[in-house]
């Protein structure tokens, strides 16, 4: 409280006389030192501050190194329990005992010979592949939405997968490319989705380029195209065992996988997720649009190609050995996007991790919920990826379209 003595002073004279109210009032990025000779001088504070612990900006910078952790762990922990758990169960103990004696080249006894067999040559490569066909479908779900500029675009909205149908029916119905034997049905999705692939490309493109709205116009329209042409195949086929697996398979399996069945597939994973990783500030750009890229230095164009061509190779090689399992690219995606931000440098760390561990655990629901049955990986990826998706998406209507 001021004395009455004070109250003829006037307010900007006496605020002004009093350094703690001026220090106050500096802003932080300039201050005033005095020289040896009184007068003061600018002092500029460095353009960025070591966070200071437990601040937002702290917490922030902690946030990501902390789930890619947990989810490291986390996915190591889902290979575990996809091997031990399953129609037949092994014990958690016996089966981590069983995977180190074979990474480390050990003897196996007689006795386990059989539980070896389902540990190492059954499920280990399926549930592998699992985690690299949900890792890959998540980091091109992330590429597709910067692409197209549109949350809704997933890795199907090109056509690819309905390609790959059409080629993979062909075999399973009619016996085509029967001579590559066991090969003969991924070796025909990929044909089909690199067909797929070219057409879209062809029928999109513009004197100006690819741009986005061609882009998901034209692979939606060339994706019912193909979806009528594997409906009319299927309906056709003279063997209704056949069209009754090829429509298992078309919503996603991975039965029958060998270790044959990963190299490729993880080869592929590996090239174009450390592509995509070194694009993400290209990635960012191209987000903000075509205008903001270019004044970035980012061809949109030319960057644009390249994605489609990566998208393309990518989702044609993990649908050929897994089949057309959906909703992983679109949700993955959103779900990494709502834990560490926009930022591509993140996401395309955490997007594919967890969509590794999200598609181990279906898989693995797939082979347990109806058993000795199995279901098709699609259906389970819908009944728990929808409302999911539409819990989260409720929860941060700020950062999906609310108000």
């Amino acid at each position: 409280m001021r004395h009455h003595s004070d109250s003829s002073a006037p307010p900007s004279t006496a605020e002004s006389d009093s350094p703690e109210d001026t220090a106050d009032r500096t802003p932080l990025s300039v201050l005033t030192a005095p020289t040896e000779a009184g007068n003061p001088t600018e002092r500029e504070t460095p353009a960025e501050d070591p966070p200071r612990p437990g601040t937002g900006e702290d917490r922030e910078r902690t946030r990501l190194p902390l789930l890619c952790s947990l989810l490291t762990v986390l996915l190591l922990a889902s290979v575990v329990c996809g091997v031990a758990l399953g129609p037949t169960s092994v014990p958690l103990g016996k089966t981590v005992e069983l995977l180190w004696q074979a990474l480390r080249g050990g003897v196996i006894p007689a006795e386990d010979a059989g539980v070896y067999y389902i540990v190492w040559d059954v499920r280990l490569p399926r549930v592998l592949l699992a985690a690299v066909v949900g890792a890959g479908l998540s980091a091109v779900g992330v590429a597709t939405q910067a692409m197209v500029r549109n949350a809704l675009a997933d890795p199907f909205v090109l056509g690819i997968s309905s390609g790959a149908s059409v080629g993979a029916s062909a075999v399973a119905l009619y016996g085509v490319l029967g001579a590559l034997g066991l090969y003969a049905l991924s070796t025909a999705a990929f044909l089909g989705a690199l067909a797929a692939t070219v057409l879209v490309y062809l029928i999109a493109r513009t004197a100006e380029g690819l741009t986005p709205l061609r882009l998901i116009l034209t692979g939606t329209a060339m994706s019912y195209g193909f979806s009528a042409v594997t409906t009319l195949l299927v309906f056709q086929a003279p063997n209704g065992n056949a069209a009754k697996s090829t429509m298992f398979w078309l919503l996603g399996s991975l039965g029958g996988v060998t270790w044959n069945s990963l190299p490729v597939a993880t080869v592929v994973l590996a090239c174009g997720l450390c592509y995509l990783l070194l694009s993400a500030e290209r990635l960012n750009a191209l987000a903000m649009g075509d205008e903001t890229a270019t004044t970035l230095g980012v061809d949109p164009g030319r960057f644009r190609r390249e994605l489609f061509v990566l998208a393309a190779a990518v989702t044609g090689v993990l649908v050929a050995v897994s089949g057309a399992v959906g909703f992983v690219g679109l949700m993955l995606p959103h779900l990494a996007r709502l834990m560490v931000g926009a930022d591509h440098r993140r996401v395309l760390l955490l997007a594919p991790l967890a969509g590794a561990v999200f598609l181990v655990w279906t898989d693995l629901l797939a082979r347990t919920v109806a058993a000795p049955e199995q279901l098709p990986l699609g259906v389970i990826t819908a009944a728990i990826g929808v409302p999911c998706f539409l819990l989260l998406m409720h929860r941060r209507k700020a950062t999906l379209g609310g108000r």
